[in-house]
């Protein structure tokens, strides 16, 4: 039986939900630096912040969905909060009057895939079998990034079909947000927590003691992502290069379409690769994949090179997201998952915040070439680190 024949029903679920809901989010996504640039006059370095805040204000919120899904030994009801929180928001966009309102609306987004992005992961973990586990992140992980694909071409399409209208073309990203939550709430079963969780009165024991058992193969694991963090910035960057070498502003969202197919091609053979022993591997061509697409950006001067550094950047997230998530599974302990993605998330969160708040400084001083220079040199420190004490605990071993 093949892989994608053993990976469970609930686990096709939370990806078919994913799709939907980052459909939605990437048409907002693709769009919204550009009208907080062009239409709200933002600068670079704004909106360097704004997205790192918002990107680690998700994950600081993980730290706390993943205690709490550990806590209580469920995890589908903070899910259905995370992403019914999420589509609500998509209701502010079209009709906000100013940079306030979107900034206020994409931090409560972000809140909301915070309180869903833990318990997600550590329910997919829940529902997959060890031997298939790497291809179950995998899987999710490509149908994600199918809406990845399909969010920037809704964008085209809405800004060419609206005249270009920003409003107008945000609202087409209410629909799929909504039939995500459906999808979720009638198409995923949480199966019955693992036994070995301590227990008193009825309710299970966690505490600050627990997380001594996370161990040093997971601290090497978050560290690596932590670094790799560092180094990839918000891909807001990506469109913001696409205006900056000549991209008419309806077009840009192409480079994140560009992105995203790569992106989703590679995730789940990524993943089912990882399963059969070769996650040291991947994760470090994953590396040289960064710093080949961050010296291209750098020196893009139109589309040709503009898109084959997207097209590098989508290599290596297919190469590296699913696989990390899939190594903080197999690292932790089964009844502290939630707590290990939230703590991963919480230190990716951190780093992600520091590197876009960094890259729009950079981008705002420097220039662009320099910000994706930058970007390369801390890839490299990335991969130097992950030769020197990474490769065990890339493996994924049976757990």
């Amino acid at each position: 039986m093949s892989a994608l024949a053993r990976i469970p029903r609930g686990v096709w679920a939370l990806g078919f939900v994913s799709l939907c809901m980052d459909l939605s989010s990437e048409l907002i996504h693709a769009l919204l630096p550009l009208y907080m640039a062009v239409g709200l006059g933002a600068s670079t370095l704004t909106i360097g912040i704004v997205e790192g805040v918002a990107e680690a204000t998700a994950m600081i919120v993980k730290v706390f969905s993943g205690v709490i899904s550990d806590f209580f030994r469920r995890r589908k009801p903070l899910v259905v909060l995370g992403y019914g929180l999420a589509a609500i928001t998509k209701l502010v966009f079209p009709l906000a009057p100013t940079l306030g309102w979107i900034v206020a609306a994409r931090f409560a987004d972000r809140i909301g895939k915070g309180i869903r992005g833990a318990p997600r992961d550590a329910l997919i973990a829940d529902l997959s079998p060890p031997e298939v586990r790497g291809a179950s992140f995998g899987l999710r992980q490509a149908l994600d990034t199918v809406g990845g694909v399909g969010g920037p071409l809704l964008a085209i399409g809405a800004m060419a079909f609206f005249a270009s209208n920003f409003q107008a073309a945000f609202w087409v990203a209410v629909v799929p947000a909504f039939l995500a939550v459906l999808l979720l709430i009638v198409g995923v079963e949480e199966p019955d927590r693992p036994a070995q969780q301590a227990v008193v009165n009825g309710a299970p024991r966690l505490r600050m003691a627990d997380a001594k058992r996370l161990g040093r193969r997971y601290a090497i694991v978050v560290g690596i992502a932590a670094i790799l963090t560092l180094a990839r910035f918000s891909e807001a960057f990506l469109v913001l290069r696409a205006q900056n070498v000549g991209v008419p502003t309806a077009m840009a969202p192409w480079v994140m379409v560009v992105m995203s197919i790569v992106y989703a091609a590679v995730s789940y053979p990524a993943g089912s690769a990882a399963d059969r022993g070769h996650g040291p591997r991947l994760l470090s061509a994953g590396l040289i994949a960064l710093v080949v697409s961050d010296l291209v950006l750098a020196n893009a001067d139109g589309g040709v090179t503009l898109f084959l550094g997207a097209a590098l950047w989508g290599l290596h997230m297919g190469l590296t997201q699913g696989l990390l998530a899939a190594l903080v599974a197999a690292a932790a302990p089964a009844d502290l998952r939630g707590t290990a993605f939230g703590v991963f998330n919480l230190v990716c969160g951190i780093a992600l915040l520091i590197a876009s708040v960094l890259a729009g400084w950079l981008w705002d001083t420097f220039g662009p070439g320099f910000t994706f220079y930058v970007g390369a040199a801390l890839t490299l420190i990335a991969w130097i680190a992950l030769l020197r004490h990474g490769r065990a605990a890339t493996e994924l071993r049976r757990a």
